[in-house]
């Protein structure tokens, strides 16, 4: 197998059809074997079905049917786990990132890089604030971490099989695959887009999930937050042997001193403040250290056409 398509899927019945069309459409004049890998995520729309009418009528078409919505990039994960093409392009199905873009992707590889990724000029249809906080979120995630990890990018890409296998070997429950590729190395280039708007549907994409998607990103890839609450904390010692010598001045040296009250809730608030700031910042540390040493599958396959192997059936 040439290529392999991984798509993951939640709510998105007004989209599948065009993009199957699509992805035929520059595929097809490649002259390579590839298969299209529809992962369904829990959706709750008529996803599946469209899914599987493909599945029946084309004999490329693998499918992959999620017990429940795990996520993203663990739908992700499960169709980098059962592909098989030597070269593994990862595409939303929202259409914001065009399938005309394989072809591309693919010839660039073929100059001896492991990993293309599509970078973003621009992202129509998005608002202000997405794409302000998406920004900021891939610089501050730059500076901070030990990874070169490419700004404006997704997991629109395509990668070797040698880079998939290195990804099977990377166990951590909350993925972060751009980082976790960056992470790998070899040889990797980027070809620049302009992002499209989303064709159909609705984004499953909420505030919330970028938000954990962040934290899974900063967390998996830099120690800096736990630096900050440490720096924090001699801060916070530091002004409270400041408020303690005024204190003291007011007491001896001065006739309007109130007995302290001020100065106490002042210090009282802020310490609480910072201790719990570092108390959420080590606890997020340690939720993903006990998922990791839970060592729970990473999902659930309810059903499939591609034949499971007996490692993946035991997660």
């Amino acid at each position: 197998m040439d290529l392999s398509i991984i798509i993951p899927i939640y709510n998105e019945e007004a989209n599948i059809p065009t993009l199957y069309q699509r992805l035929r459409s520059v595929i097809d004049p490649m002259g390579v074997s590839c298969e299209y890998i529809f992962i369904n995520d829990g959706s709750r729309d008529n996803s599946l079905g469209l899914i599987l009418d493909l599945a029946a009528a084309q004999s490329d078409v693998r499918y992959i049917n999620f017990s429940r919505n795990f996520g993203h990039q663990i739908a992700v994960t499960a169709g980098l786990d059962l592909s098989r093409g030597q070269a593994v392009a990862i595409i939303d199905a929202d259409l914001q990132d065009p399938p005309e873009l394989i072809p591309q992707l693919y010839a660039k590889m073929q100059q001896g890089y492991e990993v293309v990724y599509a970078k973003r000029r621009r992202r129509e249809g998005e608002s202000a604030m997405k794409l302000f906080t998406a920004k900021l979120f891939y610089r501050i995630l730059a500076r901070i971490t030990n990874v070169s990890i490419p700004v404006d990018t997704g997991d629109f890409r395509i990668i070797s099989r040698k880079v998939v296998q290195a990804l099977k070997q990377m166990p951590e429950q909350n993925k972060f695959l751009r980082g976790q590729i960056s992470w790998i190395g070899y040889r990797q280039t980027y070809v620049e887009y302009d992002r499209a708007q989303r064709a159909g549907g609705e984004t499953g994409y909420t505030y919330r999930k970028m938000l954990r998607l962040a934290l899974d990103g900063i967390t998996a890839f830099s120690d800096v937050p736990l630096k900050a609450a440490t720096l924090m904390g001699f801060g916070a010692t530091g002004i409270a042997f400041l408020v303690l010598i005024y204190t003291l001045f007011q007491r001896f040296f001065t006739t309007n001193s109130e007995p302290g009250w001020a100065s106490l809730m002042v210090s009282i608030l802020f310490l609480g403040g910072v201790q719990l700031i570092a108390v959420g910042i080590i606890g997020e540390y340690l939720a993903r250290l006990s998922a990791n040493v839970r060592q729970r599958p990473l999902y659930i396959i309810s059903d499939t056409n591609i034949a499971v192997p007996e490692a993946v059936e035991r997660g």
